[in-house]
């Protein structure tokens, strides 16, 4: 029996040592200092991963450019309210663009009825148009964040009529908690955190929540000025989310903070502040560009008849929505820093008709 129990024993080991070996990065890898020598400001890099990242970030082929011939593309077709703007010969090379960047397979019938290209019958029209105004306002609006770079609907679609990284509300265990009777929305190891057992949903009090939304902080600004402390829920929230940051732009805490003092901005790279307008950024396109969009996603949950199936809403019923690994899907720069908008600088030509104020910082 004694030998049955130390061979279980052994192989316990031998699985605990396997399994912890599995949790560190294997050699070899790459460092390169950000900030101060001697505080370990470092980010460590693994080639391996930089050859699948360089690989899941080439940009399609770019459509040759056409001159501005001919006469505008408002006073040709009927219904064109963002790009009326352009050139009959530009408006026809965005639009072969957008089909590329975001439903190749289904051609120009995924937005239009091919019979009257002018209805807005189909609904994915309608929002494409909303996405495009949301484009407009991520490069006129959010320099701050997304530079001279900018965004095209490639950024985050990649060819695919669903972004692959979206989130929606989940206020109920994804899975059976077992014997616990509330699971305070944490302790089931989600994938938005790392597999942790942070809160599962880091997302709804941060980047949904309108002009009151939940102070990103662990540590207390003013002890003594009345103000209300963070407390372990919104400590939580804000180390899940965190933990989002790092692995959606594939980069260690130190790419934005000196860990020795995690709320100093003084002693942060310049990487925290571009992060800084990054969340509020996210913040201001799910409210005013996302959410309103909520009855046209109720209204067609699984994406247009012509398919392809495709989720437009969560569990809950709420759209799909935007964070960092919509953009960012495991670089810190999306498509590793390319400009597509060099390329494409008719989406600068957008108007964002009607749309509303930036929400307040």
């Amino acid at each position: 029996m004694s030998l049955v129990i130390k061979a279980a024993a052994a192989a316990a080991a031998l699985l605990a040592g396997g399994a912890l070996l599995t949790t560190f990065e294997a050699p070899p890898v790459e460092t390169v200092q950000l900030g101060f020598r001697g505080l370990a400001m470092e980010q460590v890099y693994n080639p391996r991963f930089l050859a699948r990242d360089e690989a899941a970030n080439i940009v399609p082929a770019v459509i040759p450019k056409v001159g501005a011939a001919g006469p505008k593309a408002g006073a040709i077709y009927r219904n064109v309210q963002v790009l009326g703007e352009l050139s009959v010969t530009e408006f026809a090379r965005t639009m072969a663009a957008l089909t590329t960047w975001v439903a190749p397979a289904q051609g120009c019938n995924y937005c239009h009825n091919p019979e009257n290209m002018a209805s807005d019958e189909v609904y994915t029209k309608v929002v494409s148009r909303r996405m495009l105004q949301m484009v407009a306002r991520i490069n006129a609006e959010w320099k701050p964040h997304v530079q001279e770079t900018g965004v095209t609907c490639y950024t985050c679609h990649r060819g695919n009529p669903v972004p692959a990284a979206a989130w929606s509300q989940i206020t109920t265990p994804p899975r059976t908690a077992g014997l616990s009777g509330g699971t305070a929305g944490q302790n089931l190891a989600s994938p938005a955190v790392g597999l942790s057992s942070l809160p599962y949903d880091p997302f709804t009090p941060f980047l949904a929540q309108g002009e009151t939304p939940a102070n990103i902080r662990v540590v207390a600004r003013d002890h003594l000025a009345g103000r209300p402390n963070p407390g372990t829920k919104e400590t939580e929230w804000t180390y899940g989310l965190m933990i989002h940051m790092s692995t959606s732009l594939g980069v260690n805490c130190t790419a934005c903070h000196n860990s020795r003092a995690f709320s100093r901005w003084e002693q942060s790279t310049p990487q925290r502040t571009n992060a800084w307008h990054g969340i509020r950024m996210v913040r201001d396109l799910n409210l005013n560009y996302i959410t309103p969009l909520a009855p046209i996603f109720a209204a067609h949950p699984n994406g247009p008849a012509s398919g392809p199936v495709s989720a437009r809403v969560g569990p809950e019923g709420d759209p799909l929505k935007v964070n960092c690994s919509t953009c960012h899907q495991g670089v810190n720069k999306p498509l590793l820093g390319v400009s597509m908008l060099r390329d494409y600088p008719e989406l600068n030509a957008v108007r964002d008709q009607g749309a509303p104020p930036p929400i307040r910082q």
